[in-house]
């Protein structure tokens, strides 16, 4: 059963990586809600318009921990990434938390949250 969160994680990195947003659409949670490193919050529909002006040009993520809680999942990895937003080039490196929810018609991912990581 880690082995399908791991694929699902992945799927949504690459997803994210070339903002396929039906994609994206599919694997959010009606009700999925991010947390960003500085607090500010986005539902379901504001994380597949910040693609209009974000995009990813690499991700890279590591040190993934999956933990299974009967119909729930949390993922935990660190994520090195390069980006575009409104043209601006921007390096990042965060640390991230998923949380994977099982419903009828599947596994959807319900939450994120970001906590940014020193570069040096």
């Amino acid at each position: 059963m880690v082995t399908d969160i791991l694929e699902l994680q992945r799927a949504f990195d690459d997803a994210e990586l070339r903002a396929d947003t039906d994609l994206l659409n599919d694997l959010l949670a009606d009700d999925f809600l991010s947390i960003g490193e500085r607090g500010f919050q986005l539902d379901k529909q504001q994380w597949l318009e910040r693609h209009r002006d974000f995009h990813y040009l690499s991700i890279e993520t590591t040190e993934v921990d999956v933990r299974r809680y009967d119909r729930t999942a949390i993922v935990r990895c660190v994520q090195h990434s390069r980006a575009s937003w409104r043209g601006d080039l921007m390096t990042l490196a965060v640390r991230l938390s998923q949380v994977w929810i099982e419903q009828p018609d599947g596994w959807r991912l319900a939450g994120i949250q970001f906590s940014t990581l020193d570069l040096d």
